[in-house]
């Protein structure tokens, strides 16, 4: 899952004598329409019709540990049955918030 470059750099300041980063105690999973780009723009979520970013706690009960560069998720993540359009869900987003905040991690689906 690529990283953007905000996450990028709070992590490489944190490695390397910088400022502290907090991690947050849940990520949120959201959904795009269009594509999402390194520097965190292009994320377009659905709106209306049920649709809202879903929590997942940070802890290794939700993810597994590490190993070769790949980390999975333990829980089966759903979000909520639409009620309505959301148009074609192309892509992928994990945030530090519930609404706004920062975009960290994003992919294309298959």
């Amino acid at each position: 899952m690529p990283i953007t470059y905000a996450q990028s750099n709070r992590l490489l300041d944190y490695n390397f004598g910088g400022t502290p980063y907090t991690l947050p105690a849940k990520y949120w999973l959201a959904l795009s329409t269009t594509a999402i780009q390194q520097d965190g723009t292009g994320c377009t979520e659905p709106t209306g019709n049920g649709y809202t970013r879903v929590g997942i706690d940070n802890n290794k009960t939700t993810f597994s540990v590490a190993a070769d560069g790949l980390l999975k998720n333990n829980i089966q993540v759903q979000f909520p049955e639409s009620t309505g359009v959301w148009g074609t869900v192309t892509h992928i987003a994990i945030f530090d918030s519930e609404t706004a905040g920062n975009l960290l991690y994003y992919d294309a689906l298959a």
